[in-house]
């Protein structure tokens, strides 16, 4: 019989409503994994209580019938960055030490109001700063994936990596996730699970706390294509806390997952063809292509000039807007406050708090950031990091105007790394989002979908970029990757180590 925590949400939906399966038993298979788990580092605040009461009431709403949605009893993990109710919500940092918010996010809100259950909040990268889950003040997570005849551990990517790692270990259906950068894409891909960017605006930032507010979006994370159609339709929605939230109708998007992309124009970026590009990764895409063409597509070769620009015009912007948010964290309204020598004042109060309480990669970047927006160099990088943005933007509007209704690329330039391989050289962890940047920065929407293994055995995705607001496009073309490319799961080598 499958074990209930390696079901899919639309496997799990269909037991529950049929009577098949409780939500309270579907929780407890999910506790108790996350439990026998714990070597990977993935839930840093479990929730077990909540989760059992929650369950219960999501069985009492089933067994009525009338209200359940597709979500209603489905265990989910929250990323740290959502703010949850009673629940620390650290954004896996030591300046939140201590903090248990008094409200919970939208997104969660809308999510819990749908009747799903929370089995714990999970780690990431300090306030989403990096790219391999290696920044958080609760250590490192642990990929679930081991290379073939190697137990060297592997980063699950960031900053999502705790979100990638539980969901790809069952320690829960699905999870939030948040994309700056990449931060849904890349860990997705480095684990196998699938994970969704939606368009900037489809779903409300109020209750997350915030890295770079332009860049920041909210996403699914899950087993597989219509899970997270499943998801994000209960994700999203019109927020009027949140004045970038779009007051746009939110698409069924499961009804509309047909499969059918006969007709369909995708494009192929000669850009996203990079000097040193693995063979496998050039391969990958090649297979990607013809999946495609076999399913019915016709593919376009385009051109989007500004990609280049895009890695560095991100890391100007992105910093500079940290720099700006993180201000707040002073010691004076909440979380950490450092201890102080007699004498000292406000300004040696701010310093200590924020020297103590801030890693090394939010400090990095919160110098940078402070640096680009002070008088005299603003002009000279920050200004034109924005005109860059509205270039690259106008490469997507182009291509788009031009016939494409989605776009095809690799999700990353490589399959997951060595914890620690890359940590001391900024700029080449940096480089893992060189795929992924470039749909942050013009606010569109993007899809990861595993999509093969390398030649050591680790998986390796595809991306696939849409217009904004047609993330039903890209569910459309995930699902033929998907069913081309057959389904991926990780050993649970973890649990012997618990003998």
């Amino acid at each position: 019989m499958t074990e209930l925590n390696t079901l899919t949400i639309a496997e799990a939906r269909d037991r529950l409503r049929s009577g098949d399966v409780t939500s309270v038993e579907l929780t407890e298979a999910c506790l108790d994994a996350a439990e026998a788990g714990k070597t990977l580092n993935a839930v840093v605040h479990a929730t077990p209580d909540l989760a059992i009461e929650q369950a219960k009431a999501a069985d009492a709403r089933l067994q009525g019938g009338a209200d359940a949605p597709s979500m209603c009893g489905i265990p989910l993990g929250i990323k740290d960055l959502f703010c949850t109710k009673g629940v620390p919500s650290q954004a896996a940092s030591g300046i939140l030490n201590g903090f248990k918010p008094e409200y919970e996010s939208t997104v969660s809100q809308k999510l819990l109001d749908a009747g799903s259950v929370m089995i714990g909040k999970l780690n990431m990268d300090e306030f989403a700063m990096g790219s391999s889950n290696e920044t958080s003040v609760y250590g490192n997570v642990v990929n679930p994936w081991r290379r073939e005849g190697d137990d060297t551990a592997l980063t699950p990517g960031g900053s999502s990596g705790g979100s990638a790692s539980a969901v790809a270990a069952d320690f829960c259906l699905a999870a939030t996730g948040t994309d700056t950068g990449g931060s849904i894409r890349q860990p997705a891909a480095f684990v196998g699970i699938t994970g969704l960017k939606p368009t900037y605006g489809r779903c409300s930032r109020w209750g997350i706390v915030a890295f770079a507010s332009s860049l920041d979006q909210a996403g699914p994370m899950a087993k597989s294509v219509r899970d997270c159609a499943i998801m994000l339709e209960a994700m999203a929605g019109h927020d009027p806390k949140d004045s970038t939230s779009a007051d746009l109708p939110v698409p069924d998007f499961e009804a509309l997952l047909t499969g059918d992309i006969k007709g369909k124009t995708v494009g192929i970026p000669k850009e996203y063809r990079m000097e040193g590009m693995p063979d496998e990764i050039e391969a990958l895409w090649a297979e990607g292509r013809a999946m495609l063409e076999d399913a019915g597509a016709k593919i376009l070769d385009i051109s989007l000039p500004h990609t280049k620009y895009a890695l560095p015009a991100y890391y100007v912007i992105a910093p500079a807007e940290a720099s700006s948010n993180l201000a707040r964290y002073d010691g004076v309204r909440f979380g950490h406050r450092a201890k102080l020598a007699q004498g000292d004042g406000i300004t040696e109060m701010y310093e200590k708090t924020r020297a103590e309480g801030f890693g090394d990669e939010v400090k990095r970047r919160v110098m940078i950031g402070t640096y680009v927006l002070s008088a005299g160099f603003y002009d000279a990088y920050y200004n034109r990091a924005r005109r860059v943005r509205a270039l690259i933007k106008k490469d997507f509007d182009d291509a788009f105007a031009a016939g494409v209704d989605a776009i095809l690329t690799p999700a990353t330039p490589s399959s997951a790394f060595e914890l620690g391989k890359t940590f001391d050289d900024p700029v080449q962890m940096y480089l893992n989002d060189v795929f992924t940047v470039t749909v942050n920065m013009a606010g569109l929407p993007g899809i990861s979908v595993p999509a093969g293994l390398s030649s050591e055995g680790l998986p390796l995705g595809l991306q696939l970029i849409g217009k904004p607001f047609e993330e039903e496009t890209l569910f459309q073309t995930g699902v033929v990757i998907e069913q081309a490319a057959g389904k991926f799961t990780p050993e649970k080598w973890w649990y012997c180590l618990l003998y």
